[in-house]
């Protein structure tokens, strides 16, 4: 058994000696006061695994210091261990009633004051463990309960974003199917132009699981600094066609600050933010890509666009996982801000957004990383 930390309390000098040198002799940190208003602070200051308490002295007795003890949260847990000259049964009543776990009759034997003391100490030791280990089952039982919690949502969200690209297909599909040849060219073009949109919607979704499942499964994840020029350089190509459709300004800044990350995810991050911007900015989209250096070690980068801002009440729920703010935003899938949430803080940044939720004043996405 690992040596504990024993604090006796005795008004006779003598017995505090006997105890302590028995008591130390065996490896135990023993602590030695007279009275008990020092017994009380000695405890509080730094709390033992064990108190051998005498019942009578002057001023405060050991059933008022006992008592004190049990009504402090700070050590209501120590158990006491009453050692005294009185025998009747009523005060060993008493003390047990008032907290104590044991009770030892002067004058006492050696063997037998080691082995109550070795029995008490190895039932606290084995309570504390248990403690813990309640308190370890408790916090992974409410991990687990978030985590089912989330992936219910993230099952609904998931099976939303997906029957809506499909149904336009399978619809569109049938549509051409039934009109072969009789629909005119225009017709044929649209049709297909929109099942190939769609298509790209699913393969998107796809991506994003995948994404999720890479950011979940990878655990020692090595960063390394970022050249943010050619990776926002290569976002844009890949985005080229959506940048095209809309008709999109896109504003880079003539040099980026060195940042660390890990590349791929933060790419994702970009494409992320332009492809919301794209979709909700101004008629056409203006955006406008930056960065700044904060004073406390983090690299600032956004993306500002030329839309309708988003209300105060709206943004506190943006980067929540799986969940919408608003009709007018249940165009764009449910992932992507959870996501972006998800890679920044795995790579020890935040996200956020600036907005004042007026028409056509736009709204500032960004997220951060520790500069290199």
């Amino acid at each position: 058994m690992p040596p504990g930390d024993i604090l006796i309390v005795d008004d006779t000098p003598d017995n505090l000696r006997l105890l302590s040198q028995m008591l130390a002799e065996r490896g135990y940190k023993v602590r030695a006061v007279l009275d008990g208003e020092h017994a009380l602070a000695a405890a509080r200051a730094v709390p033992p695994d064990l108190v051998l308490l005498d019942i009578r002295m002057p001023g405060m007795d050991g059933y008022e210091v006992c008592r004190r003890l049990k009504a402090d949260p700070r050590t209501q847990d120590i158990p006491v261990l009453f050692i005294s000259a009185l025998g009747e049964t009523q005060d060993k009543v008493k003390a047990l009633a008032l907290g104590g776990v044991d009770y030892i009759t002067k004058p006492f034997q050696l063997a037998e004051v080691l082995a109550r003391v070795e029995t008490h100490l190895t039932l606290h030791n084995l309570r504390r463990q248990l403690q813990a280990t309640n308190a370890e089952l408790a916090a992974r039982l409410e991990e687990l309960e978030a985590r089912n919690e989330e992936l219910d949502a993230f099952a609904h969200t998931v099976a939303h974003d997906i029957k809506g690209p499909v149904s336009i297909i399978v619809s569109y599909a049938e549509m051409l199917s039934q009109g072969r040849t009789a629909l005119p060219e225009t017709i044929w073009n649209e049709f297909l132009q929109t099942l190939e949109q769609e298509a790209h919607r699913i393969a998107r979704i796809v991506d994003e699981l995948l994404l999720l499942a890479s950011i979940r499964k990878i655990t020692d994840l090595e960063l390394a600094p970022l050249d943010m020029g050619r990776i926002v350089e290569e976002t844009c190509q890949r985005m080229a066609f959506l940048i095209a459709e809309h008709q999109a300004e896109i504003v880079l800044p003539p040099a980026w600050p060195r940042a660390v990350g890990y590349g791929p995810w933060v790419a994702e991050v970009w494409a992320n933010y332009i492809s919301n911007g794209l979709k909700y900015g101004g008629r056409p989209p203006r955006l406008e890509l930056g960065a700044d250096l904060l004073e406390n070690g983090q690299v600032r980068f956004w993306v500002r666009d030329n839309g309708d801002g988003i209300p105060p009440e709206e943004q506190a729920r943006l980067f929540v996982p799986f969940t919408r703010i608003g009709q007018v935003r249940t165009k764009g899938h449910g992932l992507g801000l959870s996501i972006v949430r998800r890679i920044v803080e795995r790579l020890n940044g935040q996200v956020g957004v600036e907005s004042d939720g007026l028409p056509s004043h736009g709204s500032l996405f960004y997220f951060t990383l520790p500069a290199a």
